[in-house]
């Protein structure tokens, strides 16, 4: 299979290629050229394990591996890495709601799905090439994480991983900060996760710079990113019971970044019998509003309980917006330089039919995990707790949780009175943080990396 840029303007790749470049030379995301329909036994039959799923999935987007070498991927990313058998188990909270937890992976978040296939990737891809790469990324919390963990101490990459200074959780900068690895170069910068994505955007738009330094993405930009999480939603309905699954099931998706969610509509796209998707967001509620009324503007970051979602430009949007725009580019391109301007911008003939929406204050985050504690006996992290709000339950609800309560302590005990912890958070506890403070401005992030380059 070939992929191509949403932006039209840049050669089709294979996938090693398209994932090695991360974002496309025209500026634009890499989206298949097109989307297959996935067999049945995807959703139905005798049950299987989620790498035999993951790889039934792959095979159809990863044309450049034989089989047997995906298969291995494919099983070294997620066998043994997860502290559930099922590696993302479906939780039946009632008869029609249930809860996908996503954070049995080794740092509690969902992002592990996407980024231990990406780690062992990358590996793949120096291994073939014999040439090392630079990896570089932003966080709002979760995903410089889960990059540095399936990277840590791997020969031939360095990872430069760039979050806003102050305003994710403790326990998830100590998870970027105390590992040890001499590979791994947390950047805190002032600012929003927007601005640090904007940096990331920059530098990879800069050619020359990319290719003299083997530059590789661990954003949702990295194509592999969004088709390992659209994995878990056929999981998901593999496991749902009968009765859930005839009654017209929504899956309600926290998601800041759109990437999330832009992965379950993808899995619609190609045989997921699912024709609802609720976006589940906090008071930085661009995508509230964008699917609400159809206008995408952009505003001032906020704070907030739910950091992971601290988002003003949605990135992933972009993959969206090309299918929306029956693949054109150039409509796209014109689109995104009106975003990137900080316009406000009318999506033509907008039709949201298939995105319901919602958005939750500090105060409602602290509500929703109170409510659904006593409710349902249940504690949920303070992105998870924002799907719980306006729930329609004259249909079954299926709501993608994103980390581990134990990430947000406080938060946690603030709501319900309980401390939340996990061994491999309290063994941080004791480890010093390694930070490297950069100015907020691309060219002094480049000018670190060529100093610290692999």
């Amino acid at each position: 299979m070939k992929f191509q840029s949403t932006r039209s303007a840049s050669e089709p790749l294979g996938f090693r290629e398209a994932f090695a470049s991360g974002l496309a030379p025209d500026g634009g995301l890499y989206v298949p050229e097109s989307l297959p329909q996935m067999p049945d036994t995807l959703l139905n039959g005798d049950p299987q394990s989620y790498s035999t799923l993951a790889f039934k999935f792959l095979k159809f987007f990863d044309t450049d591996h034989t089989p047997d070498e995906l298969k291995a991927l494919v099983n070294r990313s997620y066998t043994g890495n997860f502290d559930d058998s099922a590696t993302a188990p479906l939780r039946q909270l009632t008869d029609d709601l249930f809860v996908l937890e996503l954070f049995h992976g080794p740092t509690l978040a969902f992002k592990d799905f996407g980024l231990q296939l990406v780690g062992n990737l990358f590996e793949d891809q120096i291994r073939r090439s014999g040439n090392p790469i630079n990896v570089l990324g932003a966080t709002s919390g979760d995903t410089g994480s889960a990059a540095i963990h399936g990277l840590a101490n791997k020969e031939g990459v360095n990872v430069f991983i760039l979050y806003p200074k102050g305003r994710i959780s403790p326990l998830q900068e100590r998870q970027m900060t105390c590992t040890e690895a001499a590979n791994i170069f947390p950047i805190p910068i002032e600012g929003s996760f927007d601005d640090a994505q904007l940096i990331v955007k920059d530098l990879f738009s800069d050619l020359k710079f990319k290719a003299e330094v083997g530059l590789s993405a661990i954003n949702s930009i990295n194509l592999a990113r969004v088709l390992a999480q659209a994995i878990y939603y056929f999981h998901a309905w593999s496991q749902l019971p009968t009765a859930a699954r005839e009654n017209n099931p929504a899956f309600v998706v926290p998601t800041g970044n759109f990437g999330n969610i832009l992965a379950g509509w993808l899995a619609g796209k190609m045989g997921l019998p699912a024709d609802r998707f609720v976006i589940a967001t906090n008071r930085n509620n661009i995508l509230y509003r964008l699917f609400t009324t159809g206008v995408y503007e952009s505003g001032e970051v906020h704070a907030s309980l739910a950091p992971s979602m601290d988002i003003q430009v949605a990135s992933n949007f972009e993959r969206f917006l090309f299918y929306h725009l029956n693949g054109d580019g150039n409509q796209v391109s014109k689109f995104m330089q009106k975003i990137g301007g900080d316009s406000k911008l009318t999506i033509p003939d907008f039709d949201a039919d298939v995105f319901s929406a919602s958005y939750s204050s500090d105060e409602d985050i602290i509500a929703l995990i109170r409510q659904t504690h006593k409710k349902f006996d249940y504690i949920v992290d303070p992105h998870t707790a924002c799907a719980f709000k306006d729930l329609d339950r004259s249909r079954s609800n299926i709501v993608l949780s994103t980390a581990h309560p134990a990430k947000f302590p406080d938060t946690i005990e603030n709501a319900i009175g309980v401390h939340p912890t996990h061994p491999s958070l309290e063994k941080l506890k004791s480890r010093t943080p390694v930070t490297y403070q950069q100015t907020a401005h691309a060219n002094s992030i480049r000018d670190f990396i060529l100093a610290n380059r692999a």
